[in-house]
C-alpha cells in the first residue's frame, strides 16, 4: 500500500536546480588538453624545421660545420650562376604540363566507366586504385624502369629502344608512371559523377542532346568543383614528384638531365654536395612558387567552376 503527501495549499514543489555550465576557461582548458598532441607535433615537426630551413636558406652550411651567414647569395646564385638549376625548372614545368593533364584524363575516362557498369563496380573500382598505393614505392618505380629499359617490354613490344637512356623520352616514362597511378582521382570522379542528378540528363536527352553534348553541357559543369579539386591537388603533388624520376635515373637525374626534376636537385645539392644552405633555398623557392601556381587557379576558377549553390554565374 502506497502512500503520498499532499502539498500545502498555496505551495508549490521547488523546481529542479540546474546543472551548472562549467566557467569558460574550464571549457577551454579542457579543449586545450585535446588539442594539445596535435599542436606539439605541428610546432615541433613542422614550424620549427620550417623556421630552421629559412633560416639556413641563407647561410653557408655543410651539415658538419656550424652554419655561415651569407645573407642573400644562396638566391642569387640560384637566379644567376647555376644552369643546372634552371634545367630542372623547366624539367619539372614540361613534367607537370604532361602528367597532369593525362592523369585527370584518364581517370575521368575509368570513372565514366564505373559509373555506367552494372556488375563488378566494387572490384574494378579497387583494382584501379590499387596502383596509387603501390605506385609510390621505390620497387615499383624499379619494375617500371626495367620495363622501359633496353631489352625491356616496351623495346620487345614496339622495337622503340630503351626509353630511360633516350633523353627526349625518358621524362615520359616518368610521367607515364604517374598517369599510372590515376585510381585516387578516379575515386574522386565517381563519388562526383554518382551526385549529378539523372533527371539534368533526361531533360537534356528530351533537347534531343546526344552523349557527347549531355557530357559537355551537364557532366563538366556539375562535375567542375571535383575537377578543381583534382587538379589543384595532383598539381601540388606533381611539383614535389621525386621517386619515380630517382629510380628510372638511378638518381642522376639522365641521361642528358632530362630527368633532373627540381626535387631531385634539391636533394642532390643537400645531400650529396652537401650544401644543405642552398638546398633549403631552393625548398623555399619551391614553396612559393606552388602558393602561387594555387593561387593562380583559384583565381581562375572564378570562371569555369559551377557551384549549385551559388546559381549560374
Amino acid at each position: 500500500m502506497t502512500t503520498t503527501t499532499a502539498i500545502p495549499a498555496g505551495r508549490q514543489r521547488p523546481a529542479a536546480t540546474p546543472a551548472k555550465r562549467r566557467p569558460r576557461r574550464e571549457r577551454e582548458g579542457a579543449a586545450w588538453v585535446f588539442l594539445s598532441p596535435w599542436v606539439l607535433g605541428a610546432i615541433v615537426l613542422t614550424l620549427l624545421p620550417m623556421a630552421v630551413s629559412l633560416y639556413l636558406s641563407f647561410t653557408d652550411y655543410n651539415l658538419f660545420d656550424p652554419p655561415h651567414w651569407i645573407g642573400l647569395r644562396n638566391y642569387t646564385q640560384m637566379f644567376t650562376e647555376d644552369p643546372r638549376y634552371w634545367r630542372s625548372v623547366m624539367t619539372t614545368l614540361t613534367y607537370v604540363v604532361i602528367a597532369v593533364p593525362l592523369q585527370l584524363a584518364l581517370a575521368l575516362v575509368v570513372a565514366l566507366a564505373l559509373k555506367s557498369m552494372k556488375r563488378g563496380k566494387a572490384f574494378y573500382r579497387s583494382a584501379f586504385y590499387a596502383p596509387s598505393l603501390l605506385g609510390a614505392s621505390m620497387s615499383i618505380a624499379l619494375v617500371w624502369r626495367a620495363v622501359f629499359n633496353d631489352g625491356g617490354t616496351v623495346d620487345n613490344l614496339f622495337g622503340t629502344g630503351g626509353w630511360v637512356n633516350r633523353p627526349g623520352w625518358a621524362l615520359l616514362a616518368v610521367a607515364l608512371l604517374t598517369v599510372w597511378q590515376f585510381g585516387a582521382p578516379m575515386v574522386i570522379f565517381l563519388a562526383g559523377l554518382q551526385q549529378i542528378p539523372a533527371e539534368l540528363y533526361e531533360a537534356a536527352a528530351v533537347d534531343g542532346a546526344g552523349r557527347w553534348r549531355q557530357f559537355l553541357s551537364v557532366t563538366v559543369p556539375m562535375l567542375s568543383p571535383v575537377l578543381f579539386f583534382n587538379l589543384v591537388l595532383q598539381t601540388i603533388q606533381a611539383f614535389q614528384v621525386f621517386t619515380p624520376a630517382f629510380a628510372v635515373s638511378a638518381g642522376k637525374g639522365g641521361p642528358a638531365d632530362s630527368t633532373l626534376v627540381y626535387t631531385m636537385y634539391l636533394y642532390d645539392r643537400g645531400f650529396v654536395a652537401s650544401h644543405m644552405g642552398y638546398a633549403s633555398a631552393m625548398a623555399w623557392v619551391l614553396l612559393l612558387v606552388i602558393g602561387v601556381v594555387t593561387a593562380v587557379l583559384f583565381r581562375t576558377s572564378r570562371s569555369w567552376v559551377f557551384y549549385a549553390s551559388e546559381g549560374d554565374r
